[in-house]
């Protein structure tokens, strides 16, 4: 019997920084992805591509720059190949898990474009950290030669950043949720889905990354999913983080959610879009939303641990 739709956002630390990490990684995202499933939900799964679509895009860059053959790369783009490659892993990895438990349970991926509005402010002021970290003066130094804009991250080091418009509607909607009314596992919006804006009602492909809560969010709204689940790095959100008075947080209202941000307590382009994105579905449909790591998913959905955010 299902326990209801779900849509599960993965966080970075669920796939790694290069192909090699990410395949080693993706075995135990699998297995936490799987336990869901087998548990009797039906399982939509999101994901981040930051460091890979940077990766891809440093990679295709430097080889139009440098001589080679490659031609310049645009972003949106970019973002296909990450969410094919993403995909291919996770959903191999998956396959691999439930054939090893006996499970005719199937897995697939789709290429999902998000539309966003083309007049989104986020165009004219990037925020979303993409690619490898570097130092402060290797940072000023590569905006000095490329015009890009970096910033500081989180206490991590410099990224670059590019527009993170917000999701407006999933392209693929109807076919996701086909897809998992049928029982399968979905991949889905990888990345936060390739951004693309309608003109003369056709879709064209822009440049920008857009935060995978926020379209994660999106997409469990849609799909009336019963629950929106966050896995970051972390069992439970705090305030106060890295403080000597740090505090986890077992629950929280959409409320006291909004007075922490006011508080500045949740850092930007780190916990600050995952309680925002939270905020948003359950506003929009009055069911609870569960920000954990990935290995207490199942104990977080049974309610044992994580934060709950709720009305």
């Amino acid at each position: 019997m299902s326990k209801g739709k779900i849509v599960v956002a993965l966080g970075g630390n669920a796939l790694g920084n290069n192909p090699e990490e990410q395949l080693r990684l993706v075995k135990n995202t699998a297995g936490a992805l799987v336990d869901l499933a087998l548990d009797g939900y039906e399982v939509v799964v999101g994901h981040g591509n930051g460091p890979q679509v940077g990766m891809i895009n440093n990679a295709m860059g430097f080889s139009s720059n440098n001589g080679g053959n490659t031609p310049e790369m645009p972003f949106a783009e970019c973002g296909a190949m990450s969410q094919g490659y993403i995909g291919y892993h996770l959903q191999q990895a998956i396959q691999n898990e439930l054939a090893k438990r006996g499970s005719d349970k199937k897995c697939a991926t789709v290429v999902t474009q998000v539309v966003v509005d083309k007049d989104d402010p986020g165009f004219k002021n990037p925020t979303k950290p993409v690619g490898v970290f570097y130092t402060e003066k290797e940072a000023k130094e590569r905006m000095e030669k490329t015009g890009d804009t970096y910033v500081e991250d989180a206490g991590r080091g410099w990224r670059k950043v590019v527009a993170s418009p917000i999701p407006v509607r999933i392209q693929e909607l109807d076919l996701i949720k086909t897809l998992s009314d049928t029982g399968a596992i979905v991949i889905a919006i990888g990345g936060g889905g390739i951004p693309v804006i309608e003109e003369d009602n056709m879709l064209k492909g822009v440049s920008a990354v857009i935060d995978k809560d926020n379209a994660s969010a999106r997409l469990a709204i849609d799909l009336k999913a019963q629950r929106l689940v966050i896995l970051t790095a972390i069992e439970k959100v705090c305030i106060n983080f890295k403080q000597p008075n740090e505090t986890k947080l077992d629950s929280m209202t959409t409320a006291e959610a909004k007075q922490y941000i006011d508080e500045k307590q949740f850092a930007p382009g780190s916990m600050l879009p995952k309680v925002q994105a939270c905020i948003k579905y359950v506003e929009e449909t009055g069911h609870p939303a569960l920000i954990t790591s990935l290995e207490k998913a199942k104990d977080g959905l049974a309610g044992l641990t994580g934060t709950s955010i709720t009305k």
